[in-house]
């Protein structure tokens, strides 16, 4: 009986072994898989909303031109008006290789070296009818801006919050040998009532995940079909 447990033991642990050192070399990347514009995958008009172009709103952009090269693939910034003259920032960021260095920097982080002081950052999901997203809200201030943030990260096909959740879905993908990729999906808008700026920028974002496909809702929220 001793025997058999040891022996039991010791190809657990070789397969742990093994697990591990797949996973720890990964070889092929998802976006060479399966690749992605953000220029094509997000309208210009959906819903009550339509890009103004010649908006002089400042989307921010927290690094310098250099750094954002080198930590993305692709940037893309555009801000939505509706029909009542609300105005909402749209901000993706996405990185085709998001291990160390390259994965995607932190609102709460960005926005601070900008000047930003942040008064609140909590999370919140945002309720749409494929499902909750599992998003962070901030609440940030330049002089007389006041700008509420809501954002979260896909790593993959899937929606994480928290480091834990990030090393799971990295586990995942490591056990089939993959890189995962990974994208930073930011909504604000310059609005002194909080509450209004959350649900405009829920009411954008149902809107959007409405009308794009159901494979780049996916990429773009971690959520499929309801």
């Amino acid at each position: 009986m001793f025997s058999n447990r040891t022996a039991l033991l010791i190809a657990i642990l070789m397969f742990s072994a093994s697990v591990g050192a797949i996973a720890l070399r990964p070889e092929q990347k998802v976006a060479d898989l399966a690749g992605i514009s953000l220029e094509t995958m997000i309208p210009k008009q959906f819903g009550d909303w339509r890009e103004e172009p010649q908006n002089n709103l400042q989307v921010v952009n927290p690094q310098t031109q250099a750094l954002l090269d080198k930590l993305y693939s692709q940037l893309l910034a555009r801000v939505y008006i509706n029909s009542q003259g609300y105005r909402v920032m749209l901000s993706l960021a996405y990185g085709s290789d998001q291990r160390g260095a390259l994965q995607a920097h932190k609102p709460e982080v960005c926005y601070p070296a900008q000047g930003f002081t942040l008064h609140s950052n909590k999370a919140s999901p945002v309720t749409t009818p494929f499902g909750e997203i599992p998003a962070q809200r901030l609440y940030t201030t330049l002089g007389p801006r006041q700008e509420p943030v809501t954002y979260w990260f896909t790593i993959g096909d899937t929606a994480v919050q928290g480091k834990l959740q990030k090393r799971l879905v990295d586990l995942r993908y490591g056990l089939t040998g993959q890189i995962p990729d990974g994208l930073l999906f930011r909504v604000s808008s310059i609005d002194e009532n909080q509450t209004r700026a959350n649900q405009m920028q829920d009411q954008f974002i149902n809107q959007l995940l409405q009308a794009i496909s159901p494979a780049d809702r996916q990429r773009l929220s971690g959520l499929g079909d309801s």
